[in-house]
């Protein structure tokens, strides 16, 4: 190895190396294999996605933490579990978009190499440390899903939809840069334990540091769609094609999570009063408007948009509270929320296929007469149901109990808000849910979706 680059740097990115050498090859392959059985494509990703998580697994033998490239990436136990919930969810998506493609005549090969590069940008930011290496991954993800979001072509809402992801991605990409400016410019190092050591050493009002808090805050609240920052999430939902859709909610928005978690927790933990208040905020805010937005809508990409939005001021629930118990229900909370998503826009896909060949109810009522289909509908509705319920208990029984000493000290009553909203939420969005999916379908309900 050269002086740069030592073999245990190659050794600690080997997950990061093998996504993006299956990413080369798929393009490769793609082109090589234009008009013929993408199937091959298929697997070539999947057999790339399933080795990453082996590799990912293997390395949680490693004395952790151990860090690579000067500091700028470090695998430990939180990255580690965060790549496998990417892997996880992206080895679930190529599944679930081959006959997709196949259906709708898309390039395999572009497809499924934009979602390894995606993918590739996800494990990036769960492992950065250092300020730069976070936007290197974070830039690499944003980029790939800009396109896949705009995926197809000729559809007017899908073009519309993948604007305004890209504006509003493209804004929030200057905002995050300032904050890290202003940042750097504090602490006069882009490592995030160095900056820690400059907040300690400083004035905790200092005007820099308050604002690269609030700038970093904002743009990552763009990320993961929390209110006010959610607009643009709605319509791209409904316009993206749904396999891309479902790799935003169960990959794209938890890197977001996963990098404002380790920022704020691990850089500015002399802020945590500050900030602490601002995630409540941003937590309450985005579980009550997420979840009565999502009552009035009539189209379930939509309606699953909103749900999205609901669930990620449920995350933050995780860093306002900013202890190890809050980061645990965060972890917890994530993978249940991945799986749960993933299978959620699934039938989702099932359920399109009925309005393309435009016979909708004779489509559904064929699935539900097949005795595996029905009891794979069956499993995944109860499980989007009952979800919630255990994840609200089990995921954040931590989280309860760390509110609790919270309480005493700095927030009063007003985290019992956040409990009562999300024990409320959960009983309307997914007492909707399960209306959408039992009563007979009317015409037009699911026609946004029916590419």
């Amino acid at each position: 190895m050269t002086g740069l680059v030592s073999s245990n740097d190659v050794l600690l990115t080997a997950p990061e190396i093998l996504i993006t050498l299956t990413g080369l090859v798929v393009l490769l392959l793609g082109l090589a294999l234009r008009g013929r059985n993408p199937g091959w494509l298929a697997g070539v990703s999947l057999l790339g996605t399933v080795g990453a998580l082996s590799l990912v697994i293997r390395q949680a033998f490693y004395k952790t933490p151990a860090v690579a490239f000067g500091g700028l990436h470090q695998v430990d136990y939180y990255a580690g579990f965060f790549k496998v919930v990417f892997l996880l969810s992206a080895s679930i998506i190529i599944l679930l978009s081959v006959r997709f493609l196949q259906e709708h005549g898309l390039d395999a090969g572009e497809f499924y190499a934009l979602l390894l590069f995606a993918t590739l940008g996800t494990m990036l930011m769960a492992s950065a440390v250092d300020l730069l290496s976070l936007f290197v991954g974070l830039e690499t993800m944003a980029v790939c899903t800009y396109v896949l979001c705009g995926f197809l072509k000729r559809d007017q809402r899908c073009n519309e939809g993948a604007l305004k992801y890209l504006l509003m991605g493209a804004f929030s990409t200057g905002v995050i840069l300032y904050g890290m400016v202003l940042l750097y410019g504090f602490a006069g190092t882009t490592n995030l334990e160095g900056i820690a050591r400059a907040v300690g050493m400083g004035s905790f009002r200092n005007p820099t540091l308050l604002m690269a808090m609030v700038l970093l805050a904002a743009g990552f609240g763009f990320k993961i769609a929390a209110v006010p920052f959610h607009m643009y999430l709605p319509d791209m939902y409904e316009g993206a094609p749904t396999p891309v859709v479902a790799f935003m909610a169960g990959a794209a928005e938890l890197a977001g999570v996963s990098v404002l978690v380790r920022v704020f927790l691990l850089a500015m933990p002399g802020l945590q009063v500050d900030w602490g208040l601002l995630f409540w905020v941003l937590s309450v805010l985005t579980m009550t408007i997420g979840n009565i937005v999502a009552i009035a809508q009539d189209n379930i990409k939509r309606m699953l948009a909103y749900s999205t939005i609901a669930h990620m001021g449920y995350l933050l629930i995780g860093p306002a509270v900013g202890s190890e118990l809050g980061v645990a229900a965060v972890l917890f909370y994530s993978l249940a929320y991945a799986c749960m998503t993933i299978g959620a826009f699934g039938m989702v896909i099932l359920l399109a296929r009925g309005l393309r060949a435009r016979r909708p109810r004779f489509e559904v009522q064929a699935w539900l007469r097949d005795p595996l289909r029905l009891l794979n509908w069956l499993a995944v509705v109860g499980a989007v149901v009952a979800y919630q319920w255990i994840a609200d208990f089990l995921g954040f029984l931590p989280v309860a109990v760390a509110t609790l000493f919270l309480l005493m000290l700095l927030l009063g009553v007003r985290a019992r808000v956040a409990v009562v909203t999300s024990v409320l939420a959960a009983l309307f969005i997914h007492t909707l849910f399960v209306k959408i999916l039992l009563v007979p379908l009317p015409w037009g309900l699911l026609d946004p979706i029916a590419w």
